[in-house]
């Protein structure tokens, strides 16, 4: 069974293209933190390329920006391709079937431009006079 679990920060703002179907595909790179330190004390850090398709796809490329958390549920997948020069390159890389957006709507962890957060109207309150309280 292939299924991988992330929760981590996106580490740049997504790339929204169009495959020539016309099926939405959307890819971004997602740093997780390691649950232990290493030898010398120290948080080590991976980085995951994620691709995600359709509606799914959409939504991660109006929603999501650089420094944004996420949890994403999916499948590891590797890939074999040529490069401009005739290399033969292998490419691994997570394919999300589920992005949860774990950042406040309108907070920017990154450098990204997220939508500001609506204000809430302020409800300004009033003094009551004790003796008016019926209990």
């Amino acid at each position: 069974m292939n299924k991988c679990v992330l929760v981590g920060n996106l580490t740049r703002d997504p790339e929204h293209t169009t495959t020539a179907s016309g099926i939405s595909v959307c890819r971004f790179g997602v740093a997780v933190n390691r649950n232990y330190p290493n030898s010398n004390g120290e948080r080590e850090v991976d980085f995951f390329n994620v691709v995600t398709w359709r509606g799914l796809a959409d939504n991660c490329a109006k929603y999501l920006v650089k420094g944004n958390k996420v949890a994403i549920n999916g499948s590891i997948q590797m890939r074999n391709y040529e490069d401009k020069e005739g290399n033969k390159r292998t490419s691994v890389e997570v394919v999300a079937d589920d992005v949860e957006f774990l950042s406040p709507r309108g907070e920017n962890n990154g450098g990204g431009q997220a939508a500001p957060a609506p204000k809430k109207p302020v409800m300004e309150l009033e003094p009551v006079d004790d003796n008016e309280l019926p209990f």
